[in-house]
């Protein structure tokens, strides 16, 4: 710019200190201030709801003349949009702040402190060793409100890319869950992992071998007459009776059941849903109950590891049992709830009803929380008649029995 009211870089270059402060005027409020410490400080001042103030915008050498004038420009702008350049600055610098203290750790580990009392040890160091493999990793340091669905995308691709499907399914929850503790407590605006939905491969659905409802009778005949502990026979009736999963039902304690309500309560760290679990009793299941707890009842669990003190029942018990059952392949501890949930449907019975008792996943936590209850006294009436069910399949299975060996 010409004219003896602007500076040029010569002259800012050569401006030498003197005794005291003086100001170099570059036009339109802005002036270098220079000091006796040699420093040399660009200003501007303007004018605010009435008030006279002033904006500092940096030390030459590091912002040159040009990047100044830039900087009055846009302040400048910003006071004939009625914007008080000062306090946006301040605005920003906080915003820049707290962007620094919310990063996608800090908020991800105040995420887990609040949900890993509810969760079982196990799982909970699952949840933190995936955390800081797969996602601390890459954008632990990055503010949460500036991660974008391209970066969320980059990060999980590299899981995919291993092939590890359902550590990738696993992650990409977590970190929605994370997004969304975050936009509840104003930390972020969106959750990105909504947008990548169907964008990963997905390891096809494990079906489970399961029984048809023309294979229960025979079924429940060479279950009575299993030659194994009456211990593994009682939980695998239990699993047909109340067709919890194989976890839930192993993990059980005594403590969970109230024998004059009828009912198992199942904790919420116990369950897949994160949310507790009733499940009424039917009288064949209490009768059963009866059983098992002159045999295991003065333990904390159901069904008591024999070989490890301490800990519930092996996992492969169930499995090996229905193996010498001569059901390999054909049944799974597992496979009893998609056995009573396509005959109970068959029946008539309220979808919705089976679903709540399955304790299918809800997708709505709040929902989940308050709908544990739900339907309880229809679900009462439909386990009863399941278990009735039962009881009249394995007399019909005997009665083949009797008769096959008559005609022997």
């Amino acid at each position: 710019m010409a004219g003896s009211d602007f500076l040029t870089d010569r002259a800012v270059k050569n401006a030498r200190t003197k005794t005291k402060p003086y100001k170099l005027s570059d036009g339109r409020g802005m002036y270098l201030l220079i000091k006796s410490d040699e420093g040399k400080y660009w200003r501007l001042k303007y004018r605010h709801a009435g008030k006279e103030k002033l904006l500092a915008l940096g030390v030459y050498p590091d912002v040159s003349l040009q990047r100044a004038r830039s900087l009055r420009d846009a302040a400048r702008e910003q006071v004939a949009a009625g914007i008080d350049p000062s306090a946006a600055r301040q605005a920003e610098k906080l915003e820049k702040r707290i962007a620094a203290a919310n990063t996608f750790e800090a908020v991800a580990r105040e995420w887990y402190a609040k949900q890993a009392p509810r969760w079982s040890s196990s799982h909970a160091r699952a949840v933190l060793v995936r955390l800081q493999n797969e996602l601390f990793k890459y954008i632990g340091n990055k503010p949460i409100a500036a991660i974008d669905a391209a970066t969320m995308l980059d990060v999980l691709r590299k899981i995919e890319a291993r092939g590890a499907l359902e550590t990738l399914s696993k992650t990409r929850i977590a970190a929605g869950q994370i997004f969304r503790y975050a936009i509840g407590s104003r930390r972020a605006k969106s959750d990105p992992t909504r947008d990548l939905r169907g964008q990963f491969e997905t390891r096809e659905h494990r079906h489970y071998a399961r029984l048809n409802e023309g294979d229960l009778g025979d079924f429940l005949v060479k279950l009575e007459a299993y030659d194994g502990t009456p211990i593994t026979k009682m939980a695998i009736r239990l699993l047909a009776l109340t067709f919890v999963r194989t976890g839930e039902l192993r993990g059980g304690h005594w403590t969970e059941f109230d024998f004059e309500k009828g009912e198992w309560r199942i904790p919420a760290v116990r369950m897949k849903s994160s949310v507790e679990h009733i499940v009424p009793l039917s009288d064949q299941a209490i009768a059963t109950l009866g059983e098992l707890q002159a045999l295991t009842g003065d333990n904390d669990y159901l069904f008591p590891n024999e070989h490890r003190d301490g800990k519930p029942m092996s996992e492969n018990t169930i499995l090996y049992a229905l193996y010498r059952m001569g059901y390999r392949g054909r049944a799974t501890g597992h496979g009893f709830r998609a056995t009573a949930s396509t005959i109970l449907n068959e029946q008539g019975w309220d979808a919705d009803v089976i679903e709540r008792q399955l304790a299918h996943k809800e997708q709505n936590q709040i929902r989940a929380a308050y709908h544990h209850a739900q339907y309880l006294p229809e679900r009462r009436k439909m386990m009863q008649a399941w278990a009735d069910f039962l009881e009249a399949k394995q007399r019909s299975g005997e009665k083949v029995v009797s008769m096959k060996r008559k005609r022997a």
